[in-house]
């Protein structure tokens, strides 16, 4: 087994030094595109989420759900280039974030806090950003039902308790929070969130439902159906995105095979159905393919989990060459904004809600951020 996971690592740190751009040069023109966005949106409490040429900016406040991830991009621009002034950006935005932690009416915690605070601790190791984290963990265990074995995901619509594969990735703040703390309760939850959502959101494809609501009387789903994507029976890219990478870090906390086999079979859904540049359609099952929008922030966290699932599994290569292709692809004119465009964030074609006309062909945080961490993943694996 070692000797083809090593033949494997050094096939794909061939394949990684093909890139279209010298590494060196993206990086520092990666730090110039973010420093537009830096110094174009200077606010002592709001982050920017998004940005278009008609309406500017959208900047938003510490109770967005996408609040924490600038602060995150800054933390992986620190360990990209390990220049002590990305550092000094990324305490700055996750400083303004203080307060979340104790927020008990949403389940995106996990991105809130721990792509912000859960980076910051993992580079300085202080006190105050892991207490943080732990009161956040706590802030989110309380939207847990035993009767229905999930966190609750919103607060709103017509649903008695929806679940959305989205909140796989919030999983990891609390694996993390007993590691930290030596107490159970954190891991022993999201255990039992990512079993109830194996058991009812995915179909026999592995393809995955978005939205589950559970009847919180007998703790059976009501009803399975889509929000953001095309359509109830359809792939929702970023879906579909979220459950690999989901699982993928179940399997690093848990060491449970279970989830290692549920985010290869994820990535036999995923890897037929990319296109040839292998940034996914919006939705899979979109009707109008190939004239629909692509979805850049589902490539990056496919590549970002791939160079993870990699590293635990034989046939390695097999996800670190797709994850270098999408790399290399979200690096490339198409897709890596220039200089001084795209509002200064960095991946253009990202689509974020498109049943509701929102955030459709634009720039996204989220994608920004993955899209980073795909690419320290990257660079760890060259250096290991």
């Amino acid at each position: 087994m070692k000797y083809f996971f090593y033949l494997s690592l050094i096939l794909s740190v061939i394949s990684c030094n093909h890139y279209k751009m010298d590494y060196s040069k993206l990086i520092d023109n990666l730090s110039a595109q973010l420093n537009v966005l830096i110094e174009s949106t200077h606010d002592p409490v709001k982050v920017p989420r998004s940005w278009n040429e008609e309406n500017g900016y959208k900047m938003i406040n510490k109770g967005d759900w996408c609040s924490g991830f600038p602060a995150g991009s800054y933390w992986y621009m620190y360990d990209l280039t390990g220049d002590e002034r990305w550092k000094n950006v990324a305490i700055d935005n996750t400083e303004k974030l203080d307060g979340i932690q104790n927020l008990r009416t949403t389940h995106d915690l996990g991105f809130m806090v721990y792509c912000s605070y859960g980076n910051a601790y993992r580079h300085t190791q202080i006190d105050a950003y892991k207490d943080i984290i732990i009161q956040a963990s706590e802030s989110l265990i309380s939207r847990f039902d035993s009767t229905v074995g999930c966190i609750k995901s919103w607060d709103h619509g017509k649903w008695q308790f929806p679940v959305i594969i989205d909140n796989m990735m919030n999983l990891e703040m609390l694996f993390r929070a007993s590691e930290i703390t030596g107490d159970s309760k954190y891991k022993e939850l999201a255990i039992t969130h990512a079993n109830t959502t194996l058991k009812n959101h995915f179909r026999e494809d592995m393809s995955s439902y978005h939205v589950v609501s559970y009847d919180t009387i007998t703790g059976n789903p009501e009803v399975k159906q889509t929000h953001q994507g095309y359509a109830d029976e359809s792939a929702w890219a970023r879906g579909q995105s979220w459950g690999l990478y989901g699982y993928t870090l179940c399997y690093r906390f848990a060491k449970d095979p279970k989830y290692l086999e549920t985010a290869k079979k994820i990535a036999d859904f995923i890897i037929p159905n990319l296109p040839a540049d292998k940034i996914p359609y919006w939705d899979y099952n979109a009707p109008n393919i190939p004239d629909e929008e692509r979805d850049a922030s589902a490539g990056a966290l496919i590549a970002s989990a791939f160079y993870e699932l990699g590293a635990y599994v034989d046939n390695s290569e097999k996800y670190f060459s797709i994850a270098d292709e999408i790399v290399n692809s979200l690096s490339s004119e198409k897709y890596l904004a220039k200089i001084g465009s795209n509002g200064g964030f960095l991946l253009m074609h990202s689509v974020g809600h498109k049943p509701g006309n929102s955030e459709i062909n634009v720039p996204l945080n989220y994608a920004d951020y993955y899209y980073l961490e795909a690419l320290n993943r990257q660079k760890q694996l060259k250096n290991r």
